[in-house]
């Protein structure tokens, strides 16, 4: 229980500095979105990669980021084990190299590619690990996000739908590379997909 609160805290305080980050980027006219951005195929904007996630358009991209970063987060404090900071950072890592390397010609910003990650490592991590915890976590996700999958698809102007998209392959490819088992017992008897 002390671990969970621990990440749980930590979580709070991620959500809280992008907060932080958010006023400091509004009280300067967004500056920061140029200057930390992640901007495809341009060195200066490789930087990015790791700035993207802590940088947000405006209160209402926050605030539509801030809701499932709290959920999904307190999912992932609740079923991962170390994995944590190594499946952290193959989001953010792998997810952003490839904004980087295929996304479209923008100043791409925004915490949802971590949702996203976060997102399909919570799912696919249920079908590998197929323990009960992490099949009903997938479940929740499913049930409360679900729907969220359809921003994987291009359409919707001023939207990074390959930070949506990419995010939520990295943390597919988390799942699959990190094994980031909770301490339950498997289910053996369910058939290997």
């Amino acid at each position: 229980m002390r671990v969970f609160l621990r990440r749980v805290t930590a979580l709070i305080g991620f959500v809280a500095a992008l907060w932080i980050i958010q006023a400091v980027n509004w009280a300067t006219g967004y500056a920061l979105n140029a200057a930390f951005g992640l901007i495809p195929r341009q060195v200066s904007g490789l930087d990015g990669v790791v700035g993207m996630p802590f940088l947000h358009g405006s209160f209402e991209h926050l605030i539509a980021n801030t809701a499932p970063l709290l959920l999904l987060g307190t999912l992932l404090a609740a079923t991962a084990t170390r994995a944590l900071v190594a499946m952290n950072g193959v989001v953010v890592g792998l997810g952003g190299a490839l904004v980087w390397l295929l996304g479209s010609s923008a100043i791409h910003i925004g915490a949802s590619g971590l949702v996203f990650g976060w997102f399909g490592f919570l799912i696919t991590r249920g079908l590998v690990d197929r323990s009960p915890v992490t099949l009903g976590a997938s479940v929740l996700v499913l049930v409360f996000y679900g729907s969220i999958i359809w921003g994987v698809l291009p359409g919707q102007p001023g939207v990074s739908w390959e930070a949506h998209l990419f995010g939520a392959i990295a943390g597919a490819a988390a799942a699959i590379l990190i094994r980031a088992h909770v301490h339950a017992p498997r289910m053996r008897d369910v058939n290997r997909p």
